[in-house]
């Protein structure tokens, strides 16, 4: 396979992550008329795990399905990714966060009254640009917390020893759980290039917040120290576990071999046993030749 099949896999991959999760948020979650539509919280975050699952079943046999740096580089440190393409990943997923950006600024301007969602685009931040007004220590500790524990399920859910074909279901689900949690603290970034993309677009084209950019660091610094940490303690899980699966394999292979012996042995006194009942059976012709 070319590497350039990779590399697009990863740019539409995480293309369609923010124009469905940050998508969600600015079409849909604030949005309310006569009908009453109005997803929420609920449903942004259904939607932002939605995404990676869709896309990891669709193009994962492709690329591997990162579309987050945070998480090629957690796989690079958990020997799961070659370095070799590393920077091309992380580059692709950029650049592919910010064509998604783009789209969304341009279909929002298709109707009037979403000035404060071009300005914006459901961008990450902390202070004033936080949800709920968490400062940046909080936001810091949410973001490397949730992208470890992303990291681990990513880990754990690829292993050739879990359950095949299940693993974009429990990535997804552990980005929706994730979102649930964090959006109130930082909107929710657990991914450099879905920070970067809505936040350089809003800043430079929307009118959006300076603040919007110069936050823009510590959505790359703590989910990449996050991604690291996740890929070590997973690599600790693994490590602790070997010995006592290896203890499981020896007791089952000692314990067929005694079986089938003692099988072999009953049979052998069956036959026996058999063997006896005939003589007995033909020395009954004595009772015979009495009768008659």
């Amino acid at each position: 396979m070319h590497f350039h099949n990779k590399y697009l896999a990863e740019f539409f991959g995480t293309f369609w992550l923010v124009l469905g999760g940050c998508g969600s948020a600015v079409f849909a979650a604030t949005f309310s008329n006569d009908i009453g539509i109005n997803i929420g919280l609920v449903g942004v975050s259904l939607a932002f795990g939605l995404t990676v699952m869709t896309m990891a079943y669709a193009v994962g046999h492709v690329s591997g399905g990162h579309f987050n740096p945070a998480v090629s580089i957690g796989l690079w440190v958990g020997g799961r990714f070659g370095f070799a393409h590393l920077i091309p990943y992380i580059i692709f997923q950029v650049l592919g966060a910010i064509a998604a950006a783009f789209a969304l600024q341009w279909l929002l301007k298709g109707a009037p009254g979403n000035e404060a969602a071009i300005a914006t685009l459901a961008s990450n931040g902390y202070d004033a640009s936080s949800p709920g007004g968490f400062n940046m220590q909080a936001v810091i500790v949410m973001e490397v917390v949730m992208t470890a524990f992303f990291l681990i399920i990513i880990m754990g859910a690829t292993d050739e020893r879990a359950p095949k074909g299940f693993a974009p279901i429990a990535i997804g689900l552990g980005l929706t759980l994730i979102h649930l949690i964090s959006i109130p603290v930082s909107n929710t970034s657990v991914n450099p290039a879905r920070s970067t993309g809505p936040a350089l677009v809003a800043n430079m084209f929307g009118g959006g917040d300076e603040t919007l950019v110069t936050q823009l660091p510590v959505f790359w610094i703590a989910p990449i120290v996050g991604a690291v940490l996740g890929a070590i303690i997973y690599r600790l899980i693994v490590s602790g576990a070997a010995p006592a699966e290896a203890e499981v394999t020896e007791r089952v292979e000692i314990r067929e071999p005694d079986y089938r012996n003692d099988y072999v042995s009953d049979r052998g006194d069956y036959r026996g046993d058999r063997g006896d009942y005939r003589d007995d059976y033909r020395g009954s012709q004595d009772y015979r030749d009495d009768r008659y």
